[in-house]
């Protein structure tokens, strides 16, 4: 595989990874063209597009710089929507939904923009660049590559949501959505199939680090763990007016109260609908929704520490709701 190491021009390339290396932070691009960024996560486009001939023989390597440049060079869409979540809680759903229309271009939790927003977390020399860097490195997402592209709609992590005064600094005009869910839920998927934040010291530097025990139990960790990004998804929908959703709203805020937010138009609601009859995760299939039966599935131990750590943000969270509603 051959190295170009220029900033010239990235039409077509989009950055797929960035991370500290020897001799500073680097980012790797991936040749895209015009292929639209349409699957559940941005890392399973990465893995179509590294399929590719072209990018099994040839990929770019460039320092952080590079990304400033292409914005300078050629300044992209800016954000439309953020939307932080609180994990397993239909984001997947609404980013699948959004990508189906042609000129949004939406991205899934792509890693590079993660480890951006976490870079000083591991290196406290980040901070001096990190904002530029992030406006940079959304620019270089809002590429228009077809031409037609008027939205860019970004999913965060999860836990992005304790690096949310990052993005709400740099782009104070952007709507923010804040997506939660019965934690009682949210939990019971997380102990069933964890994801990288369940698993103390897998995800990396967070904000989780504050605030979490290592020595906690699973089921302790992970109703904590969701009580805190509750309570960070609250206090985003406090003070800086992020817009507070349920899950059990799903689908049709997204073409109902949330509709003008994401530009859709009333004759395109039949063709939503016929995407949201499957799931998001595994579009090949019918959705079959399952919240009952986590509810069921709930220990005591889970219940009680679910009233211990996260019912009162969830509370707090569904009076906003109901009010702005």
């Amino acid at each position: 595989m051959a190295s170009v190491n220029t900033p010239m021009d990235f039409h077509g390339w989009l950055p797929i990874r960035l991370w500290r290396g020897d001799a500073g932070w680097r980012v790797d691009w991936c040749w895209f063209g015009e292929r639209r960024l349409a699957r559940p996560f941005f890392r399973d486009d990465v893995d179509q597009a590294l399929r590719l001939p072209f990018n099994q023989a040839m990929r770019r390597d460039t320092d952080v710089q590079a990304l400033l440049d292409w914005q300078l060079h050629s300044p992209g869409l800016a954000p439309s929507v953020l939307v932080f979540h609180a994990s397993r809680c239909g984001s997947t759903l609404i980013a699948q939904l959004l990508a189906s229309q042609a000129r949004n271009i939406v991205l899934s939790e792509p890693p590079p923009l993660d480890n951006l927003l976490r870079a000083a977390r591991q290196d406290p020399s980040a901070a001096a660049w990190q904002a530029d860097a992030l406006r940079a490195l959304c620019s270089a997402y809002g590429q228009r590559r077809r031409g037609d592209e008027r939205h860019l709609l970004i999913k965060l992590d999860a836990w992005s949501i304790f690096d949310a005064p990052l993005l709400t600094a740099l782009y104070p005009q952007v709507p923010r959505v804040f997506l939660y869910r019965d934690p009682l839920e949210i939990v019971v998927s997380q102990l069933r199939q964890p994801g990288m934040h369940r698993v103390p010291g897998l995800l990396g530097a967070s904000g989780l680090d504050s605030v979490l025990a290592q020595d906690m139990g699973a089921v302790q960790y992970t109703c904590r763990m969701i009580g805190e990004i509750l309570a960070a998804g609250l206090a985003l929908c406090e003070r800086e007016g992020a817009i507070a959703v349920n899950y059990s709203e799903l689908p049709d805020a997204v073409w109902g109260r949330l509709g003008p937010l994401f530009g859709i138009l009333p004759g395109e609601v039949a063709d939503l609908q016929a995407v949201a009859a499957f799931d998001a995760k595994q579009p090949a299939l019918n959705f079959s929704a399952d919240g009952q039966r986590k509810r069921d599935e709930a220990s005591d131990e889970v219940r009680a520490a679910i009233a211990r750590w996260a019912l009162q943000p969830y509370n707090a969270l569904e009076s906003i709701r109901l009010r702005n509603a």
